[in-house]
């Protein structure tokens, strides 16, 4: 399915943010998500279901001063 990952259109098998994130090679990362919007906790990712047109952001910690 077509979803928008971080603003680019980008396709993807996966039916929840869990798997998208294993999907991504991101399963051991520490990350923030959001989905259409709105913060999904880490335990929430099973059930924080994904559809065609789902707008997804993913986040890492960054360095800086």
């Amino acid at each position: 399915m077509q979803i928008l990952l971080n603003g680019e259109s980008r396709d993807c098998v996966a039916g929840d943010l869990a798997a998208l994130i294993d999907e991504l090679g991101l399963a051991s990362a520490r990350v923030a998500t959001a989905l259409d919007g709105d913060f999904v906790a880490v335990r929430a990712r099973g059930s924080a279901a994904l559809r065609p047109g789902s707008s997804v952001e993913i986040v890492g910690p960054m360095q800086g001063g």
